[in-house]
Order: C-alpha cells, then structure tokens, then sequence
C-alpha cells in the first residue's frame, strides 16, 4: 500500500460557504476544522443592515419621484453599528474570508444605486481590514442591466481600485462565473440593489421590468451539454453565449488597477464547462479561488456527488499552479452539528491519520462484535457522510497523478524571472554547472550523438587527425567534466580509440577538471585552460594513451601550449617547447553553449574561433546547427512580477528571461489529433496547440577564419513573423524556444509542439521570455505580427523585439463590393536588452 509520504502528496485548503449564514462562532469555527475545512467565509455586515439599506434607498427613489425636477445627491449610508456587522477582531479572525455584501451593484447605471453600492464596499472593507481579515471576496460584476451589456464594468473597477487603497494589506479576490451567463446574472440575490435601478437608466421604457429584459437572453450555456468524456459539445449554435465575456470585464478590472498583485481571482466553476480555450485563459490569471456549488457535482451510480472527467481535469490542471489556488465549496449544506458521531476523518493533506483508535474504546472486539460491525460498514459504504463534498475532494486529492521528472525538478521555478547566464563575462558557480548536470536526456543525447559520430567516422573511413590514427575529440566549454566522461564512455563503448581536449577559461572549473583527470579519467585527457576563441588547436605531436588507459599522459596545456603541472605529474614529463608548438586540426568538436533561445548565450560566436580549428575535409561539429522559435502568450503574472521590479530596476521591461512558463496561456493555437489518453480519460478527443513558428538559424561545420573586418555582421539575424488569433487577448510578451540538431538523427528540442517526441522530460532549458512593456489586446479574429532582431556592435550582442496588432475589417471595393482590409489595431514600444547585452 502506498503511503502518504511516497511521491507527491499534493495540500487542498478546502473552505466552505454559506450564503445563508449570518455569523461564524468559535463553535462553528472549530466543528468545520473537526469535519476537515480549513477555513469559512463570513459575512461582513448583517441583514440588520440590508433592510436599513433598502429602506433608505427606497425613500430617496419616493422622494426623486416626488421631486422630478430637483437634482438630489445620493444619500449617505452613517457608519456600521454593533448590529451591523457579526465580525470583531479575535483569534477566528485568521480562519475567515469575509464576504462583501452580494446585493450591491457596483456595475449599475443608475448613479443612485451605484454610489450606495460604493459606500457600502467601502465601508466593509475598512471594517474588514480593522478585524484584521486578510482575504475579501468581491461579488461579480454584474454585465447585464436590461438591454446594457458590460458598459459598468470600468466603474467597477473604479470602485475596487478604491477600495485596493482603503485596505492596504488586504487582498481582494473578485468572484467571477468561468464564462457570460446573463440567466445567472437573471437569478437577482434576495433584495438586490440591482432591482432597484430605474428603467430609463437601463435602457428600458417605463412599465418594463429587469425580468422581461432577460428573456431574449435565455439561450446560454444551457444550449451545451457534455457528452460522457466530459467534453463540452454544441448542440445547438446561438451567436449569444460570449465565453470571454467575464474574462474581458476581469481584463479591464485589473488593466485598471495596474495588475495590482492584491487583486486575484475567485473562479465560479460550472456545471457544463466552456471550450479549452477560456479554461486554458483563466489558467493563466491569478487565481485565489476555485469555486464549486452543489450544480457541480453530478450523482454516480451509488448517489454520491462526483465530477465528470473534464471538471477532474481541470482540478487537476490548477491544483498544479506554483501557488495553488484553495477550494471553496458553496452552498453544498450546513456544516454537521457537533453531536453527531460521524466526522471527516482525513486531514489536510488528504489522508487519514495512523495509529489512532476507531472507537470508544481501543480494545479488540469480539469476533460477534466484529461481525456486527463489519455489517454495519458495509451497509453504510453506499451511504452518504455528514460532508459528502468534501470527502469526494479528499478522495481526489489523494489520487492526483504524480509529478513528472521535470515537475519535480522544476518545483519552486514555475513562472519565477530569471535573468539569462552570461557565461563569457561571468565564471559560473559549481551549483550552476551542478543543476545543469541533473538532466540525465541532454547528456544522454550527446552520447548517441557522439557514439553515432565515431561510427560513421569509422565506417566510412575517414582519416582521423590524431596520434596513431586517433580521432581528435576537443570539448570547448567542458565546465565540469560531464560531456568528457560521455566522449570516453562512447570511444570505450564502440573501441574507437580518440584523441581526446578538453577547454575551459573558468579557472576554478579548470581545478575541479584536473581532479577529475586525475581521479576518473585515467590522465587521459589533454586539458587546456584557455578561452576557446584563442586556442590555437591541439599539439599533434604529443603522444597519447588511448582512452580509458591509466598510463602516462601528456600534461595539461594553457592556450600558448605551455604545459600545467598538476601535482601528480613529475616535469620529466613535460615535453619541449618545439614539441609544443605544431597544432593540429580537430575531427569532432562537442559543446554545450547553446541558451534559451539557441543563441542569447553567444554560442555562433564563441564557436567562430574555433570552428577554423575544424578538419577542412570530415570535421564534425556536435551541435551542427539550430534554430530558435517564438509564439505570442498572455503572461499576466510575468507582467505584474516585471512591473513590480521596475520600481528598482529601469531596464526590468527590456530583459529577456529565463522562466519555467507555466501559468500562461498561448495566444495562437491549432488542434491535432491526440494519441495520449489523460490519467482520468481514456478518450482520444483532439488537442490544443501553439503555433510556434521558426525564427533564425546557425549552422556550424569547417570554416575560414573570418577577417579582423566582419565585426561579427553575418551573425546579425532578423525575422517578422504572422500569427493568427481565434480569440480575443491580451498578449503580455513572446515565449522563445529553440531545436538542435547534435548530429544526423539526433536531436533536442524545447519547443513544446515537439518535445516529448524529441526529447521528453529535458530540463536544462526553460524557455526564455521577451517582455512587452505594455500589452496589447487583440480582439476576435485578429493577427499578431512580430518583429525581433539580433543586433552586435562587435562588444556585445541583444535582441530587439516589438508587436503589431492586426484586423480584417470589411470595406467598399473599388466597383462598391466588400473587400477585405487591414486595420492596425495596436504598436507595442520597441523592447531592446542593449543596455544588458551579453558581452562578447
């Protein structure tokens, strides 16, 4: 059996919400702990105060229809007394979300019924914040108002951005549906404000109310359904259900308040879940909150409340966000009384405890009594518990499927900015060379590379460079050793004896190399502390054991050739000057200098030095070439992150970094079909992905020195490339990625339409992220045009990048028929990382 401590054990905080309570005690409180919730919600103010509000709002509309003529401001709601709220500050205060009141309508355009709404959200929150909460939920806000479709959204935002400033230290979720559904915007909350608004302000004539103005609004999601694998299918087309209706209205509340990092996202999750499309979108947003009601859950066989498999996976999906959203149930049942016998006994990381007595009392029963009581379970096993809901989540929380190689190793990197390595102004650390050692499929892709490159070396019968026939095997960058270990092991494994370099210019590498020669590798590697751009080449007339031989080895050599002693080594053994002097070529040259985006970390640079060095004739390069790839993707908490830095750092907007990408969604998509079942679904259903198209490429081989002149002019790069967006969007910045051919048939790729078949599970490189300083939105059907360049001065070299945003709109031809034209919609400032280049 498996234990709780064995692979990945994920936590859900599981909260439940009442929206008929009217106060959480200490009792309370502590009989939702017992049935396992972590956490309630409360409500901020009583309906003590609700009907005060009602009633002052309904004299004032009396009194503006008495006095039509006379302009009244809104009236003022006096502050919160005793019977108004049902918080204080206390020691439960830490184990509550505080509810705004949801019969405000801060979208109404009825300014009336919106200052009130203002009032009354200000005047919670600064409650709120006294107790010390420390998490408010906001109520949707509400699109609908008659025949008004969306035009209060930006007075809502208004309205939170004031209360972001009122409550400095709280954090305010907003709840808000996956996707539009004006029938639930039509479900009004007992004595909502909204029903209030009068009927010139929501586009209505008199004698219509807000019911009649809904029922042209009926078709919704209801027109969906979800076939058995949890798919959302149409069955019937309605131009009226808007999928990223509430995700636009969130887009304009936080656009507004400045990705305010206080503000978050409490996701209603429905019954029928939307297209891939908007839940991929949400994925990407900051959420604090998914939120699951009774509609939810649909009964299994046994009449216990289940998910379909498209909502298991989408749990699933969000659960693996770096900060992982809590659960709140709504409205699922009062919490159990505490007289009965029966409790959750799972805690929060979904397990039951060990050890502890199931009964009264903890000794053995009789073999009668055990009969019994096995009669008794079984008849309970169909049965439901006091808190059906939350045992059904407990129940998934222990059978989440476990994390991925590069999951495990990416834990705690998720969406966190890195700046990119600068690896020729910098000496790297050991622990940087020792994370990338971790990943065993880079190394093991250069293995087959190099053990399929001597073969063909020797099968074809090309003459080798090196001493006695010996294949000359120079590995320039070697850091640490790992990829010479893989050139003996693939010249032991095959019996092609090499000839074999290793170059570093990191001295303190360079210490840690000799040890290794010492220890490992028998003294049977020439290693040369240089830059690789001015080694003059390997010294052919020094004689050399084959690999893996421990007998005497030339010593180490700096860039002039001169030999370092190490401390094993006698200097009787060192060779003459004249010896030392005659260079060779090289037959196959191995390195691992390629970055994020193949070339950010000057690998075309540092190996024009030294490709010269290169056999004319069968000179093998190990990477021989690369090429980087881009897409669009909407990145809003790398965007909020990037904002924040700039308040210390100028130059934040115009780096591009290294970044696991994780909470993003990608802009630019197409389907193909699927050949992987998921963990809960053994259906092939067809799957989403990117479009990420190719952007420049360097292929490396033999070659001429280049001229003192070219002032490194032919690895200057340019591309502009064409992107198609189905939806609307925020695009927040280009996601960069890159494949490399090492040799003929073997290959490495970080390009996620591809990597699992190239090389899954690799984690050396995240892909790198270039930054817009400002997003852009883009509407449905639109196009994203991209322009980025790889620029030098011959010091250092940097990228830069800006965006365009297109639209086909229709227009009079020339004999007055309907043509398609381009609109340019939006340019993003020009992104440049000259001030932080990487220097040459």
């Amino acid at each position: 059996m498996d234990s709780p401590a064995e692979d990945w054990n994920p936590i859900f905080w599981i909260g439940q919400h009442d929206s008929k309570r009217v106060r959480v005690s200490p009792e309370d409180l502590e009989q939702a702990h017992t049935c396992n919730y972590e956490f309630l919600t409360s409500p901020i103010t009583t309906p003590s105060f609700h009907t005060r509000v009602l009633t002052l709002v309904s004299n004032h509309l009396a009194e503006v229809e008495q006095y039509p003529g006379m302009d009244m401001p809104v009236p003022t709601i006096p502050s919160l007394s005793p019977v108004d709220t049902p918080l204080a500050p206390g020691e439960t205060i830490s184990h509550l979300l505080a509810v705004v009141s949801p019969w405000i309508d801060l979208c109404s355009p009825d300014p009336v019924i919106y200052g009130l709404s203002r009032q009354i959200l200000e005047l919670e929150v600064a409650y709120a914040a006294f107790c010390g909460i420390g998490n408010i939920i906001l109520p949707s806000p509400r699109l609908h108002h008659g025949k008004l479709h969306g035009e209060g959204v930006t007075q809502y935002a208004y309205a939170v951005q004031e209360a972001l400033k009122i409550a400095q230290y709280i954090q305010i979720s907003i709840m808000l549906p996956m996707m539009d559904d004006p029938e639930q915007d039509s479900d009004e909350v007992e004595g909502s404000l909204a029903k209030e608004a009068r009927a010139k302000y929501v586009g209505l004539s008199e004698g219509h109310g807000h019911e009649d103005s809904m029922g042209f609004k009926r078709e919704t999601v209801r027109e969906l359904d979800q076939d058995d694998d949890g798919a959302s299918v149409r069955r019937k087309k309605s131009a009226r259900v808007d999928f990223f209706a509430t995700w636009d209205a969130w887009n304009v509340i936080r656009t507004l308040c400045t990705y305010n990092a206080r503000l978050f996202v409490a996701l209603s999750v429905p019954s029928h879940l939307p297209p891939l499309s908007i839940r991929s979108r949400w994925h990407s947003e900051p959420l604090r909150l998914i939120c699951f009601s009774e509609r939810t859950f649909f009964q299994n066989a046994k009449g216990h409340p289940a998910f379909t498999h498209s909502h298991q996976e989408l749990l699933t999906q969000y659960m693996r966000i770096r900060n992982a959203p809590w659960i709140l149930l709504m409205d699922i049942g009062p919490i159990p009384e505490s007289d009965k016998p029966e409790t959750s006994t799972t805690v929060a990381n979904g397990w039951q405890p060990f050890g502890e007595p199931t009964g009264p009392s903890s000794s053995a029963p009789t073999p009668a009594e055990a009969n019994q009581m096995w009669r008794q379970n079984s008849q309970k096993s169909d049965n439901l518990g006091p808190t059906p809901h939350l045992d059904y989540l407990r129940y998934l929380q222990r059978k989440q499927p476990p994390k991925t190689m590069l999951q495990r190793f990416g834990a705690g990197y998720q969406d966190y900015l890195q700046s990119p390595l600068q690896p020729l102004a910098d000496n790297l650390e050991s622990i940087t060379y020792e994370v990338f050692e971790k990943d065993p499929v880079k190394y093991d892709l250069y293995y087959q590379a190099i053990v399929q490159a001597l073969i063909d070396w020797r099968d074809q019968g090309k003459p080798a460079s090196g001493p006695k026939g010996r294949i000359v095997v120079a590995v320039v960058g070697a850091g640490r050793g790992p990829l010479v270990t893989k050139a003996l092991l693939a010249s032991e494994s095959e019996g092609v004896p090499i000839d074999t370099w290793a170059v570093e210019k990191n001295p303190n590498a360079f210490v840690l190399l000799q040890r290794h020669n010492e220890e490992r590798w028998s003294n049977c590697v020439n290693l040369v502390k240089s830059d690789m751009r001015s080694w003059k080449g390997p010294l052919r007339k020094i004689a050399t054991q084959p690999s893996g031989y421990a007998g005497q080895c030339p010593p180490s050599r700096d860039e002039d050739g001169n030999p370092i002693i190490s401390q094993n080594q006698s200097s009787s053994a060192v060779p003459t000057t004249a010896q030392a002097s005659n260079h060779g070529p090289i037959d196959i040259l191995i390195s691992e200098l390629l970055g994020s985006f193949a070339d950010n970390e000057l690998s075309p640079e540092c190996l024009d030095g030294i490709l010269p060095l290169l056999n004319p004739t069968h000179g093998i390069s190990i990477p021989s070439s690369y090429t980087a790839y881009m897409t669009p993707i909407a990145a809003p908490k790398l965007h909020a992150d990037i904002l924040s830095r700039k308040i210390t750092d100028k130059a934040a907007s115009n780096t591009p970094y290294v970044v696991m990408l994780h909470a993003i969604d990608y802009l630019s998509t197409t389907s193909r079909p699927n050949t992987t079942p998921s963990t809960t679904d053994s259906s092939l259903m067809p799957i989403t992905v990117p479009n990420v198209l190719p952007v420049w490429s360097f292929n490396h081989g033999p070659m001429a020195p280049l001229p003192a002149s070219s002032e490194n002019s032919h690895n200057i790069r340019q591309a502009r490339l064409k992107f198609n967006l189905r939806d609307r969007a925020v695009c927040h910045g280009l996601a960069g990625y890159f494949e490399a051919t090492l040799y003929p048939g073997v290959e490495l790729s970080t390009n996620p339409v591809n990597m699992d078949e190239k090389s899954p599970e690799m984690m050396s490189w995240f892909p790198i992220f270039f930054p817009l300083k400002t997003p852009i939105y883009t509407p449905d059907a639109s196009t994203l045009t991209v322009s980025i360049f790889r620029a030098t001065d011959n010091r250092k070299v940097w990228y830069e990048w800006m965006v365009e945003a297109w639209s086909d709109l229709m227009g009079g031809g020339i004999r007055n028929e309907a043509e398609k034209r381009k609109t340019r919609l939006g340019v993003s400032e020009v992104g440049s990382s000259k001030a932080g280049g990487c220097m040459m």
